[in-house]
């Protein structure tokens, strides 16, 4: 008999959210007379920033799971269907153009990268292509984004373009505010319902593409539905925080013992296991003392995820042996 993950999740969250508020370089007393400064910090730089967490994080949690069950595979990733990247293209092309100093561009770029990733791969791979294909086709537009992205790199018009690209593309949320909070969470809350419509349709593909058809699932709607779902959650978060690794890959097996294991159980699950996930990370990376500054949150989850990443494959290789 499994656990019921949801309620225990939910608590945690409730927990933790009001630890961010109070964690960082300057830790707020609760118990202390409040003070202007005091609520300043806490609604306009903490609030905002641990609502992000939770916006990102339960959109990469969601579409990590989803993508797992769509592909069956365990390995699977946000970043192979070429989405990520993507965004992640755009964002580096408003910076080498310098539309970035506007107050929406940089999101609005990035957003446009991940919209035109996902129609090149509605477009290569969105009808009778088959998981093989739609695979395929995702690595092929993560493979391409990356080289264009080295390339604006290379060719970067000043070493400060330089310098905010790489920058960005190390993923934080720090100096985030409401502005970035309206772009990505109604994006990632319409991505996440659009992920969890189509888990009928991903637990009868757990039976093999032929009979699900013969259940009635549509070839091309579920497709459909994973890749504007997994579009809206991904290029939300990576519009407003960059590249953010790995949290798609360990929510989903964290969570999946605690389940019946069929990939629609799995997505709300996930979504919540990765806005605590990215909360609790988020955290680490104020009150760790660094002398150069902020600990970024993608580098912080790719410390973690690497080492679950290689824990996997070992895994795998013992169950193979």
């Amino acid at each position: 008999m499994t656990m019921r993950p949801v309620p225990l999740l939910i608590a945690a969250l409730a927990l933790m959210i009001p630890l961010s508020l109070l964690a960082g370089r300057v830790w707020i007393d609760p118990f202390a007379p409040e003070t202007r400064h005091a609520a300043i910090i806490v609604m306009q730089l903490r609030l905002p920033r641990a609502v992000l967490a939770l916006a990102v994080g339960g959109g990469l949690g969601a579409a990590g799971a989803a993508m797992q069950g769509y592909l069956r595979n365990p390995l699977a990733d946000p970043g192979l269907f070429g989405i990520a990247p993507g965004a992640a293209l755009g964002a580096v092309l408003s910076f080498w153009t310098g539309y970035a100093v506007g107050p929406y561009a940089l999101p609005l770029f990035a957003l446009a990268g991940a919209g035109g990733a996902m129609a090149l791969l509605s477009l290569i791979a969105g009808r009778e292509g088959g998981l093989a294909l739609f695979t395929l086709a995702g690595l092929m537009i993560a493979s391409l984004a990356g080289a264009l992205m080295s390339l604006a790199i290379s060719l970067s018009p000043t070493p400060f373009a330089m310098s905010e690209i790489v920058t960005w593309l190390m993923g934080a949320l720090a100096d985030r505010s409401w502005r970035e909070v309206q772009i990505a969470a109604p994006l990632s809350m319409a991505g996440i319902a659009l992920l969890a419509a189509a888990g009928r349709g991903l637990d009868a593909l757990t039976l093999g593409e032929v009979a699900a058809r013969s259940l009635g699932v549509d070839p091309r709607r579920l497709p459909a539905l994973l890749i504007a779902g997994v579009g809206l959650t991904v290029g939300s978060g990576v519009a407003v925080a960059g590249i953010i690794g790995f949290v798609g890959l360990i929510v989903p097996h964290l969570v999946r013992p605690l389940t019946d294991r069929r990939p629609s159980s799995l997505i709300v699950p996930s979504a919540l296991a990765g806005a605590l996930l990215l909360l609790v990370a988020d955290c680490l990376c104020r009150v760790l003392p660094l002398a150069g500054g902020e600990l970024r949150l993608g580098i912080a989850l790719s410390l973690i995820g690497a080492p679950f990443f290689l824990h996997l494959l070992l895994r795998m290789r013992r169950g193979l042996a």
